[in-house]
């Protein structure tokens, strides 16, 4: 049996459940991701007319090198990095031993490593945002919506300053995160990153030297947008990565988010309002059999809080290069996809959590029914219709840190100086129906949340 010795839980304890992401965020994929931005280069170099045509044949070559990377492909790489202490310059001696062009100079055809670096992280970033980020926020949102709706009249107990407040309803709770989520959700789904092909100090300088009648930025620009990118018009050797701190910042207030959420649903059901069903198996304590912990919850928010620490530096460091670039870039942009990765597991936590939580119906209106000094904020705004002078200190006086009955404030009701159905209505109010227009709320954000796909 082999023994396996994993630094990080990403790739131990939790290396099973984060496999896919592998394909974004693993030396592996940055490799191969490597080569398809110099296989593309050279595609679009073939374009330009200014070099003589690929053959059929080549440009067979490089369509299966770009369909299929392999293990052997990797370790190819790795094998020649070993000589070159050169990762961006193995990939292309890898390129030129494997396509076989019959002008091996059209690869890495006057560029600087950071050229292919740049747009080869991009590349990465916009298959983990489309392929797993967007999903998994849709499906997060969609999740909340189910409960949103599931409880959107369910009288619910709400607190200020962790004191009694005005009711809400279980649902309207909910749709709040929802409403959150779905402005992140905006931004991420109109995002684009930034990249840039212009040489070694971002002024095309190789590439007019070698043909100075050619466009190259006119080129460049085009290349870039062919692989689903905004060109970066004016950058240094290394592209400035503000939209990868703009993408880290959108990510870490979606995780803010969550986490705020996290602490909510942990704080219900610490309160009896919520609770989870068990799981067959399960132990919530390894000497208390009752307990029945809101694991998931505390996982996703560990998770989340790691994720956010990491973001922060990535997106204050990676602005940041001396002059025209220095190499402490290059260790730190490795563990973008730990950050990320973090995120992303504490999400799955938080969607397990979720999908185990029901609402302690009874719980909530008892607690509301025993309550009945919530009343006192729709006492004294009516009372404010009807003519008498500062209602607010005559409820203060009878409710502030009292506990006080429905007699009680019924008996004053009786005193007042207002006519019958003034004080119908008043006797009427009742703490669990007291919950306003929460219903339409939560109405409202489902059918935003709707218009984008779950």
């Amino acid at each position: 049996m082999d023994i396996h010795y994993e630094i990080s839980p990403l790739d131990g304890r939790y290396g099973k459940r984060l496999e896919a992401l592998g394909a974004y965020f693993s030396e592996f994929a940055l490799m191969r991701a490597r080569c398809e931005v110099e296989l593309r280069y050279v595609l679009a170099l073939n374009d330009t007319g200014v070099f003589p045509a690929l053959s059929d044949d080549e440009k067979t070559r490089i369509a299966v090198a770009l369909k299929q990377f392999t293990d052997e492909d990797y370790q190819k790489i790795k094998t020649i990095e070993n000589t070159t202490r050169h990762d961006v310059k193995a990939c292309e001696i890898f390129l030129r031993e494997k396509i076989r062009l019959r002008n091996n100079n059209l690869i890495h055809f006057a560029l600087t490593s950071e050229d292919v670096n740049n747009l080869a992280y991009n590349l990465m970033l916009k298959g983990y945002l489309e392929q797993r980020h967007l999903p998994q926020l849709r499906q997060l949102i969609g999740q909340l919506c189910r409960l949103a709706a599931e409880w959107k009249n369910i009288p619910f107990p709400a607190r200020t300053h962790g004191q009694k407040a005005s009711p809400t309803t279980a649902g309207k709770e909910v749709a709040v995160f929802i409403n959150r989520l779905l402005r992140q959700y905006r931004k991420l789904s109109a995002f684009t990153f930034s990249g840039k092909l212009n040489g070694a100090v971002g002024n095309f300088s190789a590439m007019l030297a070698a043909f100075p009648a050619y466009d190259w930025m006119a080129f460049s620009y085009q290349f870039i947008e062919s692989l689903g990118m905004t060109p970066n018009i004016a950058t240094t050797q290394i592209e400035d990565h503000d939209t990868w701190a703009e993408y880290f910042n959108i990510t870490r207030q979606i995780n803010n988010i969550v986490i705020d959420l996290d602490q909510d649903f942990w704080t219900y059901i610490s309160r009896d309002l919520f609770h989870e069903e068990t799981q067959a198996g399960e132990v919530g304590s390894s000497t208390m059999p009752h307990k029945v912990n809101p694991i998931n919850f505390e996982n996703s928010e560990g998770n989340l809080l790691l994720s956010n620490a990491l973001l922060a530096m990535l997106s204050d460091k990676l602005c940041r290069s001396r002059m025209q670039r220095d190499l402490s870039d290059s260790t730190v942009e490795r563990n973008i996809g730990v950050a990320l990765a973090h995120s992303y597991l504490a999400i799955t936590e938080t969607l397990k959590g979720l999908q185990k939580v029901r609402i302690n119906t009874t719980e909530c209106l008892a607690e509301l029914e025993n309550s009945p000094e919530l009343l006192a904020e729709p006492i004294q705004t009516i009372l404010k219709t009807a003519g008498i002078d500062d209602p607010y200190s005559l409820l203060k006086q009878i409710t502030r840190g009292r506990t006080v009955s429905y007699e009680a404030l019924h008996q004053f009701i009786e005193e007042l100086p207002v006519d019958k159905d003034v004080k119908n209505r008043l006797r009427n109010l009742q703490v669990p129906t007291y919950f306003g227009d929460a219903e339409r709320i939560c109405d409202a954000v489902i059918e935003q949340a709707n218009g984008i796909e779950h």
